[in-house]
């Protein structure tokens, strides 16, 4: 297995349970599979449980994972969604679940019966071993938001606690089922991404510097001339594509960004990247086919050396709308709010949490809806930020911030190595 999708570590006297997705193929054969066609990627064939899809699978029924619990003990769990493709909720039957923490950060603590993370997306919660002795499941379902194909099969582990007897008189103890959200049940992954608040008041950025506004979602692209139909699989011999701001990102092939930037390197990339999109559209609507085909390129939004930066992240319903995992490298950021349906900075502003939002580095935008989210430019360097959804970022929803340096050597990038390797 090269790729997981949810893993989360149990950690009591260094116990650690892994959870993951797998298909029966190399992961990133899929993806340059999606690549190639230009259609979707295949989905998985399985989730698993420390290497192990669960006892719902004929092919692992008698391999299924157990954990071992003490009653009276509570145990940290962290959550980590790997994914490729796939949003996730999680749960664990008769046991609430204490969210303590969020991309590494504390939360305040709320507790739940269900977690939904996207993909890159982390949480650590506690789990009190209060029931009565016994084995109950502990399972993992797809939130699939977007209309297509997806893994609609769900993967068990056994919480067990160390005082469950084998049987009860000569019958054996079923492990008890959670109650999971329907696939499509977008209120439920709602109600627990908008219960996170930071711990304490935080300094959130109220002055403004950059004020930015970027499309992110799907598009179509018509295959270039003389393409063979096995290149061109997407609708109507289309192929798939992504973007943001109607920029679809192209990976420069012969030099990094940063490395071009620090030296200087011409023709890599530009720095038009656009603040707000080209055209004002109804984002979430009836949104006409001739703004269904993005502009490829390597384009970047430069940013001042301590600029205060709010992004309204605007999801579509270009293709098909869809929860979209967007991550920054570099920082962790402030989400502010979200909503559903076009972002309206005359009425949503007063939805702002400017006390206690937060601290996250993957936000989930919700489909058909809108995530904000502000952050200090304070980390000099080309940044991409980008959705998690792996086949997404090879159709290029993603963009790079190039933050340039301060005035101080602490602000400042720092000399390449010696031995950086010359490609």
């Amino acid at each position: 297995m090269r790729r997981g999708v949810l893993s989360f570590l149990c950690i009591d006297e260094s116990r650690f349970t892994q959870i993951s997705e797998w298909w029966d193929a190399n992961p990133i054969d899929v993806v340059r599979q999606a690549t190639r066609t230009g259609a979707a990627p295949n989905v998985s064939d399985a989730y698993t449980i420390n290497g192990q899809p669960g006892d719902l699978y004929r092919c692992s029924s008698k391999d299924t994972t157990v954990v071992i619990v003490d009653s009276g003990e509570t145990n940290l769990l962290r959550v980590i969604n790997a994914a490729l493709n796939q949003a996730l909720f999680f749960a664990v039957a008769n046991h609430k679940l204490t969210v303590v923490a969020a991309d590494a950060s504390y939360v305040q603590p709320f507790t739940t019966s269900v977690l939904m993370l996207g993909p890159g997306q982390t949480t650590d919660v506690l789990i009190d071993g209060n029931q009565p002795p016994g084995r109950y499941y502990i399972a993992v379902r797809a939130y699939a938001s977007a209309q297509g194909p997806f893994d609609n099969t769900t993967s068990t582990a056994i919480l067990e606690y160390k005082d469950t007897p084998c049987s009860v008189q000569g019958i054996k103890i079923n492990p008890i089922f959670p109650s999971l959200p329907a696939f499509n049940d977008t209120a439920t992954a709602t109600t627990f991404s908008t219960s996170f608040r930071s711990p304490r008041q935080v300094e959130v950025p109220t002055e403004i510097d950059e004020n930015l506004f970027f499309t992110v979602g799907l598009g179509l692209n018509n295959c270039p001339r003389g393409s063979s139909s096995r290149s061109c699989q997407g609708p109507n011999g289309t192929r798939f594509t992504a973007s943001m701001n109607n920029m679809s990102f192209v990976l420069p092939p012969n030099f990094s960004i940063l490395q071009a930037h620090h030296q200087g390197i011409p023709g890599v990339f530009s720095t038009d990247f656009p603040a707000v999109p080209p055209l004002k559209f109804d984002y979430t609507g009836n949104v006409s086919r001739s703004l269904w085909q993005p502009i490829r390129g390597t384009k970047v939004y430069k940013l001042k050396y301590g600029a205060r930066v709010q992004v309204v992240l605007q999801g579509t319903s270009i293709v098909t709308g869809e929860n979209h995992p967007i991550h920054l490298h570099g920082y962790d950021f402030y989400i502010i709010a979200e909503g559903f349906g076009n972002f309206n900075p005359q009425t949503d502003t007063a939805k702002f949490n400017l006390v206690d939002p937060p601290t996250r580095n993957t936000a989930s935008v919700p489909v058909n809806g809108w995530s904000v989210i502000r952050f200090v430019a304070n980390n000099p360097g080309v940044w991409l930020m980008h959705c998690h959804l792996d086949v997404h970022i090879t159709w290029g929803l993603a963009m790079s911030f190039l933050v340039e340096n301060g005035v101080s050597e602490l602000e400042s990038l720092e000399e390449p190595p010696v031995d950086l390797p010359v490609c």
